[in-house]
């Protein structure tokens, strides 16, 4: 059996990779490896989930599984996957599971973890609770098994933390009135809680796509489809739209013209802002390896360093806290400040991008314009075997040559997905139709090499 860990917890498809009997063996050994240090006191564990209909067996083997330990569990229901991290953190909780498959398809589910603080886990304690699954154990009875709770009014003090959060970090001063926002809430877990904290903080609001019925998240919608939201801005003569993704813990925008405005661009809106304020740590901004050059040339020029990691929001995470630096993300939309939140954000984010708004008096897409995005193509390469990605020497060469033909006006970088089987094919050029024929060219390699049914015979 390979890792089960990915870049992002444990996904797959429900009931067939995910099973009850993996969920309910995850929990166990998650309760074994986070709970040590914690004495002979009782441990709790919040568990909450996205609206998708495997949530619900999903939620009750894992519950099942903390519970056999000895641990108590607090089921908060359907809630973001920030808001259990803050959750997790606010009522000193040992242990933190979402279930979620975030922006992937409904077929899909998986669980995250976070420990003591609302923090993801590192790569040692996601092995050790992999090598633990196979240990035996005591099993506690009679009054030393777990209890099992409903809190689902907690979702309610998530959103008012996101809109206390905002107050705070603007010193009071916020108002979002006089901006129309069109929210896709991608059928997911934020379509409560989103609405009702933009809405207090004064924003007229538009929704799209906030009736979950366990079967449409992230259906043609959400941040990884965001067509509807630029008809619905155009439609509305709203100021922006943002679109969340399943699980709400990254966010895109749409300026006011219908134009995308993506993970980079609200980086460098944020970062700039922060740095305007005194309040950009380092005057650094930690990105991966899928940002578009344009942003680290529209940050360098003013004076902001761009500190790159391995693609995943714990990579960039990790970079963050080593350096002390207060902001990163990924180009996707999955952003991090760190003095606000200990993971990623779509909500919180999309209330900052406002804010600053708000504060200019400026149009998002002006705010957006200081990243001028080098043509960038990226192609994903569903049913291969995504190991092989970095040993098929055809592949390789591939990419090297590709490499070699570009130089220095271009990049190629080739990544198996974290959560799906699927290979990553990103081209950076200044010729738009260069970027694509080089990215078609290695998709079609990768494509035919790494085939699974290839791999089968």
């Amino acid at each position: 059996m390979g890792r089960l860990f990915g870049s992002d917890g444990v996904r797959g498809r429900a009931n067939q990779d995910l099973t009850a009997e993996l969920a309910l063996d995850l929990a166990v050994a998650a309760a074994h490896v986070l709970g040590e240090g914690g004495g002979h006191r009782r441990l709790k564990a919040l568990v909450g989930r996205d609206p998708r209909i495997s949530g619900e067996f999903l939620e009750c083997a894992v519950v099942a599984g903390l519970a056999s330990t000895g641990t108590d569990v607090v089921r908060v229901g359907i809630v973001p996957t920030p808001g259990v991290a803050h959750l997790v953190r606010e009522n000193n909780a040992d242990i933190g599971i979402m279930l979620t498959a975030s922006h992937n398809p409904m077929p899909e589910n998986g669980l995250k973890f976070f420990r003591v603080g609302g923090w993801k886990l590192d790569d040692a304690q996601e092995d050790a609770i992999e090598a633990r699954m196979l240990d035996s154990w005591q099993r506690p009875m009679g009054a030393a098994v777990g209890r099992v709770s409903d809190a689902p009014q907690l979702v309610d003090d998530y959103t008012h933390h996101l809109v206390s959060t905002l107050r705070s970090a603007t010193q009071g001063s916020v108002s979002l009135a006089g901006l129309k926002v069109v929210l896709d809430l991608a059928n997911g877990a934020a379509h409560r809680t989103a609405p009702a904290a933009f809405r207090e903080l004064g924003a007229e609001v538009v929704v799209i796509n906030g009736k979950p019925d366990g079967t449409n998240i992230n259906d043609r919608c959400g941040s990884t489809h965001p067509a509807e939201l630029q008809r619905a801005v155009l439609e509305h003569g709203a100021d922006l739209g943002i679109a969340l993704d399943g699980d709400a813990d990254r966010a895109i925008a749409a300026a006011a013209d219908g134009d995308i405005v993506d993970g980079d661009q609200i980086i460098a809106v944020l970062a700039l802002a922060l740095q305007e304020r005194g309040l950009l740590k380092n005057n650094a901004v930690v990105v991966t390896a899928m940002s578009n050059i344009g942003l680290d040339h529209a940050l360098t020029a003013r004076g902001i360093d761009v500190i790159r990691t391995d693609v995943g929001d714990r990579h960039v995470l990790a970079a963050m806290r080593a350096g002390g630096h207060n902001l990163g993300g990924e180009q996707a939309g999955h952003i991090i400040l760190r003095d606000l939140a200990t993971t990623g954000d779509g909500t919180l984010t999309a209330l900052l991008l406002m804010a600053v708004m708000a504060d200019t008096g400026a149009p998002l897409a002006e705010l957006a314009s200081v990243v001028h995005r080098i043509p960038q193509v990226l192609i994903n390469v569903p049913d291969v075997d995504k190991h092989r990605a970095a040993t098929d020497p055809e592949v390789l060469a591939a990419v090297a040559s590709a490499n070699a033909a570009l130089g220095s006006r271009g990049r190629v970088l080739l990544r198996p997905s974290g959560t799906e089987q699927v290979v990553r094919v990103m081209v950076e050029c200044e010729d738009a139709d260069r970027s694509r024929a080089v990215a078609e060219g290695l998709a079609a390699v990768v494509g035919e090499r790494l085939t699974l049914r290839s791999a089968a015979r």
